[in-house]
């Protein structure tokens, strides 16, 4: 590794709404981030500058919301937007997916999780680099509460049919229905990100899945924490790690 390939410049964040990595230490359950724990918890992963979260939180004033980015840039854009609106029912956190399910999600615990545009990595020789696949969609399941609702949308068509085809060998996720992608997801909010692509007439590719009620699930079911690409823990302190 470089160091111009490895390291991002960190922008101090003093946002009530932020998670510093310290205050992570010992929790096992992000629901104890919150003044009112027994409240659904909702995970958006990959939040950009929080123009998705913004909405989908002024629309759910009683669900408690996690939103993660491993970019300390975003996090804090993210931060102020929700600030600015005056959300507070919001938890930001500079941190790795995988990481933080395996470390403070316990089973059946988030209500909903929503996966937007993350990285395609359109070559094929990086396809195995996709944050999404089985192994993380059978993780998501664990985490997910009975009848949980798991929300992906990519703009490579690719991606999308990818995660639809794994979905479908995967017991426990329903669709709903009769479309497993769609260009069309009413009353589905929409981040900036999303409005630019279909403002250039390019389209948008939806998932909806929710767990099965009634699955039994625990943490024995729970896949192992995989090692290599971006699966460490970010630094607390100037650095962030990206690669292998």
């Amino acid at each position: 590794m470089t160091a111009t390939a490895t390291t991002q410049r960190i922008l101090p964040i003093h946002s009530p709404l932020f998670v510093p990595p310290e205050q992570l230490i010992g929790c096992r359950d992000l629901r104890q981030l919150f003044a009112q724990p027994d409240r659904p918890l909702a995970l958006e992963i990959g939040c950009g500058i929080g123009d998705f979260m913004a909405k989908l939180a002024a629309a759910n004033p009683m669900t408690n919301f996690i939103a993660i980015d491993i970019y300390n840039k975003g996090c804090l854009k993210t931060c102020r937007r929700l600030e600015k609106a005056g959300l507070n029912h919001v938890r930001v956190l500079r941190v790795e997916a995988r990481y933080l399910l395996h470390q403070h999600c316990p089973a059946n615990s988030l209500s909903a999780v929503y996966i937007n545009c993350p990285d395609p990595w359109p070559k094929k020789r990086h396809r195995d680099r996709r944050l999404v696949n089985g192994d993380f969609l059978r993780l998501l399941l664990c985490c997910l509460t009975d009848d949980g609702r798991l929300h992906f949308a990519s703009d490579v068509a690719d991606y999308a049919n990818q995660v639809a085809c794994l979905l479908a060998g995967i017991e426990g996720y329903v669709q709903p229905g009769a479309t497993a992608v769609t260009t069309a997801l009413p009353g589905y909010p929409l981040s900036k990100y999303m409005r630019r692509f279909l403002a250039g007439n390019l389209p948008i590719y939806f998932i909806a899945r929710h767990r099965q009620a009634g699955l039994q699930l625990s943490e024995a079911d729970r896949p192992a924490l995989p090692t290599g690409f971006r699966t460490r823990h970010p630094h607390p302190a100037n650095r962030q790690e990206l690669g292998p």
